[in-house]
């Protein structure tokens, strides 16, 4: 999928339909001149539904999806007959999906399930047909109900990435690099920031043929909890992955406060991430001797605190075995 494709934010204008008017038709028929009421009810108009479909990764199908509107009920006839039920539609949406109230930015709900339904707007409800208001006093009433009027709505779909783990880090930390060695997948690479715009997800094999989802998310910068750089545009994608793996390169001038100034970012965007495990990883250490990594482990050990962190090399895959058991053991995931 090229970034261009990789769509997680729209806004829509839906409809549901109106509900079909009641009918007000007396009983006619050969030597039955004055018969009794017989209308019957209107129809409910269409809903409009959002569903959740696991083989979607992006919200691009619904990019120029600007208005959505259910089909209208029908109005109620003789001998007691319903009017049809309006024509529901359908908003399919990957998982992770959250839908606002474009107006006061409320969560509405949330699509986590493959098949999953949940009615954004209900369909206005079919008036009732005369024939409901007979009475001894009255037993030919001329009128009926009118349908309910439809619901309107202007929401927002944002996608929050499903992953188990999101890799954190600055531009050019080589994490696009990083998911290219353990995953399939095939992000953009290159030797500039900002080189990765989307978040990429990859499978991880691991043993036994069980895997798990890493996403790599566009570099942090400083001040992206205000909407610098790509702001919280992507920052929304972490807030779902279980692991946090941070990547500082071993080139960095001060790893300690690389680590803590994304760490501060993710706190200013959303406290509850401090919650999720964590893991540091330095990368690129294929140019550390053995004597320079030892003294750099020394350090970190004394300025981490008990902070996990591994030494990789995405370019000369060194250490990718321990990081996957590492994250592996993290997950804890039940096999």
């Amino acid at each position: 999928m090229t970034e261009g494709n990789f769509v997680d934010y729209v806004k829509i204008y839906v409809s549901s339909g109106k509900g079909g008017k009641g009918s007000s038709h007396l009983h006619r028929e050969k030597f039955i001149e004055k018969g009794g009421p017989d209308g019957g009810d209107g129809g409910r108009g269409g809903h409009v539904i959002v569903k959740g479909n696991k083989n979607l990764w992006t919200l691009f199908h619904l990019k120029f999806t600007k208005h959505v509107k259910a089909g209208h009920g029908g109005d109620g006839g003789s001998s007691r007959s319903t009017g049809h039920d309006g024509e529901d539609k359908y908003l399919e949406v990957p998982l992770g999906t959250v839908v606002k109230d474009k107006d006061t930015d409320e969560v509405l709900f949330e699509i986590t399930e493959d098949g999953e339904e949940i009615i954004l707007v209900e369909g206005g409800k079919g008036g009732l047909g005369n024939w409901h208001f007979r009475t001894s006093t009255n037993q030919t009433p001329r009128y009926a109900q009118p349908g309910m009027p439809p619901i309107e709505a202007d929401i927002i779909l944002e996608l929050k990435v499903l992953a188990d783990v999101g890799l954190v880090g600055f531009p050019n930390a080589g994490k696009s690099t990083l998911l290219s060695v353990l995953t399939s997948a095939k992000p953009k690479i290159a030797d500039y920031p900002f080189t990765t715009l989307k978040p990429n997800l990859g499978i991880v094999a691991y043993r036994d043929f069980q895997s798990f989802v890493i996403a790599d998310i566009p570099g942090i910068i400083e001040g992206a909890a205000e909407g610098k750089g790509l702001g919280h545009y992507f920052l929304r994608h972490i807030e779902r992955n279980s692991t946090l793996l941070f990547l500082v390169p071993a080139d960095a001038k001060d790893i300690k406060k690389e680590y803590e100034i994304l760490l501060d970012e993710l706190r200013r965007y959303n406290p509850e991430m401090l919650d999720k495990d964590r893991l540091l990883v330095i990368s690129k250490c294929d140019m550390l001797d053995d004597e320079l990594k030892s003294e750099m482990k020394k350090q970190l050990d004394k300025e981490l605190k008990g902070i996990p962190y591994l030494f990789i090399s995405s370019v000369a895959q060194q250490g990718l075995t321990e990081l996957k058991d590492k994250l592996w053991q993290m997950l804890n995931i039940e096999v």
